[in-house]
């Protein structure tokens, strides 16, 4: 059982499997209407919509990031009101390149979930495929169809089978450096030349840079693994995977960089979910620019 990439052809082959829940999260940073929209538009067979603004989202207050987590127990009752239980084989998939799946993907595995994987080339795979499509599905603001598919919500708590670090941990990493961040953002936010969600530009002092577009082949799917390890290698040196933390800007595409170091055998980098938005959301903590 894949516990990071499943194929088009894979995962129709399982699309009548009673273990099976496919979740579709679409999603656009600057119109959060367009993933909803989308799916209504025509969706996997039997997938589920979520949200990542008002569903895998806790509420912001100007200091906790962009998409600050919910609450393990919060997110636990989401899926299970989507009938996902600790037996589900559960499938993420968006049109993004895996970024917003890969969040959700790493979402289930912070609750202990193992059975989840991403759509490897995601929406536009799966129709360029030929595969078919529905616009049957849940309607906007409902989850689970019926009381018989919710599950019991302390099931799918389990032993995190991810990590996080907060921003009070990344800033004492400057004095005395335990880890290295690893920023998933395009490399001209990076540098500092350009803001186009935060109010001000810039990157973590120390960090290194790798935007997430570089995992996936001109098709929009994942390089293969061997790839993968050597470009991981090539940046990050020696470093041990579990010295990593990554980082991006809300902390949703630093999942994409945690997913492809999974494929590519690199196993137990950490997030720091909150992310640049968080980070400069307080003066106090310092900026690096490259401009």
């Amino acid at each position: 059982m894949t516990t990071t990439l499943i194929s088009a052809t894979e995962l129709a082959a399982r699309l009548d499997s009673s273990d099976l829940r496919v979740f579709d999260v679409r999603h656009d940073l600057m119109d959060h209407a367009a993933g909803r929209h989308a799916y209504e538009q025509g969706h996997i067979p039997g997938a589920r919509y979520l949200n990542h603004e008002t569903e895998l989202a806790a509420p912001r207050t100007g200091k906790n990031g962009r998409h600050p987590l919910p609450t393990r127990e919060a997110l636990a009752a989401l899926l299970s009101a989507h009938g996902v239980g600790p037996d589900t084989f559960v499938v993420a998939y968006d049109a993004s390149g895996g970024m917003f799946a890969a969040h959700l993907w790493w979402m289930l595995r912070w609750l202990g979930h193992e059975r989840v994987a991403v759509l490897d080339g995601g929406w536009q795979g799966w129709t360029a495929a030929g595969l078919p499509t529905s616009t049957e599905g849940q309607a906007a603001g409902s989850t689970a169809s019926s009381h018989a598919e919710q599950t019991e919500n302390a099931s799918l708590l389990g032993q995190p089978l991810a990590d996080t670090v907060d921003a009070d941990a990344v800033l004492a990493n400057l004095a005395a450096p335990a880890f290295t961040v690893l920023d998933a953002r395009a490399a001209n936010r990076y540098r500092g030349e350009v803001e186009p969600m935060d109010p001000v530009a810039g990157h973590i002092p120390g960090a290194l840079n790798r935007p997430n577009g570089q995992n996936l082949q001109a098709d929009g799917r994942f390089k293969d693994a061997a790839q993968l390890r050597a470009e991981f290698t090539a940046l990050l040196g020696d470093r041990d995977a579990a010295t990593i933390v990554h980082q991006c800007g809300s902390g949703i595409t630093a999942c994409h960089n945690l997913l492809a170091m999974e494929v590519a055998g690199l196993t137990g980098s950490r997030l720091y979910p909150g992310s640049w938005s968080e980070w400069c959301s307080d003066s106090a903590r310092p900026v690096a620019r490259d401009v």
